[in-house]
């Protein structure tokens, strides 16, 4: 009994089979056919070399939310290089809570020369090349960000020639820690002093010729310092045409937090607009003469996370690619046969002729041709 329900279940499994194999002794071979075979290997065998480079791509995601971050405060690091002597300026920040922080909180006043070496030219130069690309393509920003901390694309060379030139700049570099509100960091004429009713710069006491804010911003980022990332004022250079000659530019900031396989950070990235003006009390145009960042910061957080295509659907593409190919040129392969067949053989050797067929009833038939066209057709369905 057993052994008997044993065969019908052996039975059942094999009427359940979909891959029944055909006797070799029905198999018929040809050389079209194995061209065909070896063609259909090549692709793929090149489609699935191509689907695995595929498959060892990442690529970023982006997902937004709102930030609801406000306790914690928001770093500001600089570089910037001003084409005026130390003594002769002050930086400093006021928010919107009206606090000031005064540069001497975390900003470093080193004299330096305001031109270039040939070394840091060529470092500038290069630097300003890659921020055309990323105005022009965004897809750059998401290979830099893959590749953040295995560069310092950033880091400017230090200077090599010793020069002996008198240094007429001073390079204003550091950090500060501000409100996360919106305020204004700026760079003028003066030191600046605390005052009831904000803060003022000690502008009096520096001559008038003496201005000139021609400026060169080799870093200027928000949050985390992360070596290898560019920021849109990078490499910035503005030449004053004018002592009096304010330069501002208008920060919109996005929290980011950055996951990629290579770190995990919180980071800021901003949208800047420029504009500058001479300062011309006669003809109207009013303000005070220097470099002013005014920064705003949005609401939202966006989540840049480096994501890379799953297995099982790596082995689905896979699979699909091998059964499309063994599928489509089956199909076509059959279709050129007959084709083939039809056009080039039976037309030519007439079989496709009129030839008269005797009845055994004396009569004589001359349709022949299309008793063979349907028995074609019955063999293409």
């Amino acid at each position: 009994m057993r052994r008997l329900n044993r065969k019908k279940a052996l039975n059942l499994m094999k009427e359940l089979d979909a891959f029944p194999k055909v006797p070799g002794s029905y198999v018929e071979t040809s050389a079209s056919r194995g061209t065909v075979s070896i063609i259909v290997f090549t692709t793929m065998a090149l489609l699935t070399i191509m689907e695995f480079f595929v498959y060892q791509t990442t690529w970023m995601r982006y997902d937004y939310e709102v930030d609801k971050d406000f306790t914690s405060k928001l770093r500001i690091n600089i570089d910037i290089t001003v084409a005026m002597k130390c003594q002769y300026i002050g930086a400093d920040v006021l928010d919107l809570a009206e606090t000031m922080i005064t540069s001497a909180d975390g900003l470093i006043y080193e004299p330096v020369i305001f031109d270039l070496a040939p070394q840091q030219r060529h470092w500038h130069k290069m630097l300003l090349l890659i921020q055309d690309r990323l105005r022009e393509e965004h897809s750059v920003q998401d290979v830099i960000f893959k590749s953040a901390i295995k560069s310092a694309t950033t880091a400017m060379p230090p200077r090599e020639d010793n020069s002996i030139q008198p240094r007429n700049a001073c390079r204003i570099h550091g950090h500060l820690y501000v409100n996360k509100v919106a305020g204004n960091f700026h760079i003028t004429v003066g030191k600046a002093i605390p005052h009831p009713r904000g803060h003022a710069h000690l502008a009096a006491l520096v001559s008038h010729d003496s201005y000139n804010f021609s400026h060169r911003i080799d870093h200027f980022s928000f949050g985390e310092l992360l070596p290898g990332l560019i920021n849109p004022l990078d490499g910035t250079e503005k030449i004053a045409s004018d002592p009096n000659h304010m330069f501002q530019y208008f920060i919109t900031i996005v929290p980011t937090r950055l996951n990629t396989y290579q770190i995990s950070s919180d980071t800021h990235q901003f949208s800047v607009t420029e504009r500058e003006r001479v300062i011309n009390h006669a003809s109207g145009s009013h303000g005070v003469s220097g470099i002013f960042m005014k920064y705003d910061i949005s609401s939202l957080m966006v989540t840049v996370t480096e994501v890379h295509m799953p297995f099982w659907k790596f082995l689905v593409r896979l699979c699909g690619i091998i059964g499309g190919i063994f599928s489509t040129t089956g199909m076509l392969h059959g279709i050129g046969e007959f084709i083939v067949d039809v056009f080039c053989c039976r037309f030519k050797l007439g079989a496709y002729k009129q030839a008269p067929v005797s009845l055994p009833d004396g009569h004589t038939i001359n349709h022949l041709p299309l008793l063979l066209i349907c028995l074609l057709l019955n063999r293409m369905l």
